[in-house]
């Protein structure tokens, strides 16, 4: 557990933050303090580093935007689906690579706790679905269990081009009937080598190549929590998906108790007035936000037993229009 810190402020223009060893105590509060507080108490619920930003690099920032409605898309023809959030079928990638699991109707809960609502990931990799669905899946290299209830996962692959499949199974590894399209990534390099980058002069292709190594990389906090498909300051249009990511903790349902794992909630903030929170309580890992046009901050957290928040993620600012407008 981390020590409580002890806080009180008074708005001063011209005074500096004291923090003395062992304890935070913020006699005074100014604007050039508070990213450094912000970051303190981040650090403090072990969520380690602030929000990830829109790439500063024009050519960078002007990929990544033109994906954002791909990444928060609202797709509503399938109630109960499993997806890879982060990767599409053809994309080109270093090894080792990044997979965000993605699942939308049901909840998390780690392999050996039952729940007809919830259930956990599996990875197949160059390998068909099971012949029988009522059968265990596999412990093999091609059928990757990911039985702590992970929302993600690294992956080292050789040189070529791979199947990739997910398949979501109860508390037994028995198969519910649900899983992802089958996809194939081709492994061009090693993490190691050169990154893609972005020529203006053809665009199009150069950027393709970069957002997906840049969506591809691999996360490397032991412990945070994080919003998957929207960056600090960067313009949704509503309806819009949020997906979810913890590390270091598995996901479960608050009524589960099982030990090392948490539920996410998410907390909606406009001009510092609430808007809502939401509690996904039931071990979901991703929720969908219609709001009216406006700059809101959205804040994720990730609580376990008790409502103990274990994690917390810097807010991110959302700008948000609307498509029916």
């Amino acid at each position: 557990m981390h020590a409580p810190i002890a806080a009180t402020f008074r708005f001063d223009p011209r005074a500096e933050t004291r923090i003395q060893p062992g304890r935070m105590n913020v006699t005074t509060w100014t604007p050039r303090n508070a990213a450094r507080l912000a970051a303190l108490m981040a650090l403090a619920l072990g969520g380690g580093a602030g929000a990830a930003g829109l790439p500063e690099d024009a050519l960078q920032r002007r990929c990544w935007l033109e994906h954002t409605a791909e990444r928060t898309a609202a797709d509503l023809r399938e109630p109960t689906s499993v997806t890879f959030s982060n990767l599409r079928n053809g994309y080109t990638v270093r090894s080792p690579f990044w997979i965000e699991f993605g699942i939308r109707g049901m909840g998390v809960i780690p392999a050996g706790n039952p729940n007809g609502r919830a259930g956990h990931h599996h990875l197949l990799v160059d390998t068909p679905l099971p012949a029988n669905h009522t059968e265990k899946i596999p412990f093999s290299a091609t059928h990757r269990h990911f039985g702590k209830a992970q929302t993600g996962t690294a992956l080292d692959l050789p040189p070529g081009k791979h199947t990739l499949r997910l398949l979501f199974a109860d508390h037994d590894h028995r198969p519910y009937f649900v899983y992802s399209r089958e996809i194939t990534v081709n492994v061009a390099a090693k993490r190691s080598d050169a990154a893609p980058v972005i020529d203006a002069s053809r665009f199009d292709a150069t950027c393709a190549r970069w957002y997906e190594d840049e969506v591809s990389s691999p996360r490397t906090a032991a412990k945070e929590v994080y919003v998957k498909n929207v960056r600090d300051g960067e313009p949704v249009r509503s309806p819009f998906v949020v997906s979810l990511g913890v590390a270091g903790f598995g996901v479960a349902p608050a009524a589960s108790q099982v030990k090392d794992t948490g539920h996410f909630v998410l907390t909606v903030t406009r001009a510092k007035a609430p808007v809502s929170r939401i509690d996904l309580a039931d071990g979901r890992t991703e929720t969908l936000m219609d709001l009216p046009r406006g700059d809101y901050e959205l804040e994720v957290s990730f609580v376990g037993t008790g409502d103990t928040t274990l994690l917390k993620a810097a807010p991110l600012r959302v700008p948000v229009g609307r498509n029916d407008m």
